[in-house]
């Protein structure tokens, strides 16, 4: 297992080639959009490059890394020799699925098929390929350099084999696993999406300031940060889409927030974009990015 590919190059894709690469493993990062795969690369380079400043790498590392860094438009040379293939396009079931379809008949027989979905079911994707044992979620966590924890995500026909494998590679990657049995949302997805959205309803409702909301949760609960700023952080497009999953699969206490619907309709998304609950004056506006 030393040949990875990434499909899809935004917040989540191309945080995980920084990892992969910078752990030894050939990563070719794909996308649809040469400027996003500009984009990757520049965010990549900047990252390693503070990195090295701050001491955490090494100048040998940061050599290392760009030299198992490759990037394609190209999805047959991306995969055609991967040994894991992990899918980082947007949290939409219908193009997550049309992506594997492609990948399953691109990808040699013992390639790995994974997917960074959040909340979406691996089995489901797993039952449009003709390999739904090797297809498995790996849903990582952003920033993917600073964010310790996998969760590993078994399908319904997803092998101990590739389980076994995938669980081999976090270790790889420095990063600790928790293996899930798949139900919508995982486990800190269903958390993660209830608190952020109850904390969004609370601003609506004039509870308290979107400030003062995140900090009663860093102090008071001991949050490394607050909901609202972590749903700038994620995307505000993004907690939508997963929202409006959980609700369809989960029910009622997972209805999206109305002033989140009315964010991402203002194209508001969050940090990515500038603005979203708070703002970002120095950020440049990106507009809408692969997560």
């Amino acid at each position: 297992m030393k040949k990875v590919a990434i499909i899809g190059s935004g917040t989540m894709g191309r945080g995980i080639a920084y990892v992969a690469a910078l752990n030894g493993f050939k990563v070719t990062v794909n996308d649809i959009e040469q400027e996003s795969l500009l984009k990757a690369e520049h965010y990549i380079y900047e990252e390693w490059s503070k990195s090295e400043e701050r001491g955490f790498i090494t100048k040998e590392d940061v050599q290392k890394g760009k030299n198992n860094l490759s990037f394609t438009l190209d999805l047959e040379d991306t995969v055609h020799n991967a040994d894991l293939v992990i899918e980082a396009v947007l949290e939409i079931m219908e193009v997550k699925i049309r992506v594997f379809k492609e990948l399953d008949q691109l990808c040699p027989p013992h390639t790995i098929l994974a997917t960074n979905t959040s909340t979406m079911s691996p089995t489901e994707i797993g039952a449009q390929t003709l390999r739904p044992d090797k297809v498995i979620a790996m849903h990582f966590f952003n920033p993917v350099h600073k964010m310790k924890l996998i969760e590993i995500v078994k399908g319904l026909d997803t092998s101990d084999e590739t389980v076994n494998s995938v669980i081999k590679i976090a270790e790889q990657l420095k990063k600790e696993a928790v293996e899930v049995n798949e139900f919508p949302g995982f486990i800190t997805s269903r958390m993660n999406c209830l608190i952020g959205n109850e904390a969004m309803n609370m601003f609506m409702e004039g509870v308290a300031s979107a400030e003062d909301i995140d900090k009663s949760i860093k102090l008071g609960l001991n949050h490394p940060m607050g909901p609202l700023e972590l749903a700038d952080l994620v995307g505000l497009d993004t907690r939508l889409r997963n929202m409006e999953y959980l609700y369809q699969t989960l029910g009622e206490k997972y209805r999206p927030c109305p002033l989140l619907t009315k964010y991402v309709k203002a194209s508001k998304l969050g940090k990515k974009t500038g603005a979203g609950i708070f703002t970002y004056p120095n950020k440049i506006k990106e507009g809408v990015v692969q997560s």
